[in-house]
C-alpha cells in the first residue's frame, strides 16, 4: 500500500499506509488525521479538504480540474501547491507523497 504522510499546521506527521484507489481524503478521514474536515464527503463542493502538495510532488499528482479550481477559490492560503486532497487518487506512484495541511480549512 502506497505510503502517505500528512503534516499538520504545527508539523506533526502522520504516516499513513492508504489503498491504491482510494483518494488523499479517504485516507486522512479514515485515519482522523486532524486538519482535513471533508464536510462535502469527497464530491468536489466544498474546500475542507485543502493541501498543500509538496513540490517535489505537484507534478506527479496529475493537474487539478476547472472544478477543483473554483472550489480553491473558498480556500484559505492558497498556493500554487494547492489541491483538494479529495480530488488526488492514490496510486502506487504516489507511494511517498507528502501533503501538508493549512492553518485552517475554514
Amino acid at each position: 500500500m502506497p505510503k502517505i504522510t500528512y503534516v499538520e499546521h504545527n508539523g506533526k506527521e502522520h504516516v499513513i499506509d492508504v489503498a491504491a484507489g482510494m483518494t488523499v481524503m479517504e485516507g486522512a478521514v479514515k485515519h482522523n488525521v486532524p486538519g482535513i474536515d471533508a464536510d462535502c464527503g469527497g464530491a468536489c463542493a466544498c474546500a475542507t479538504c485543502h493541501v498543500y502538495v509538496d513540490e517535489a510532488w505537484a507534478g506527479k499528482t496529475g493537474e487539478s480540474s476547472g472544478m477543483e479550481q473554483s472550489m480553491l477559490d473558498f480556500a484559505n492560503d492558497v498556493q500554487p501547491t494547492s489541491r483538494l486532497s479529495c480530488q488526488i487518487k492514490v496510486t502506487a506512484e504516489l507511494d511517498g507523497l507528502v501533503v501538508r495541511l493549512p492553518q485552517s480549512q475554514h
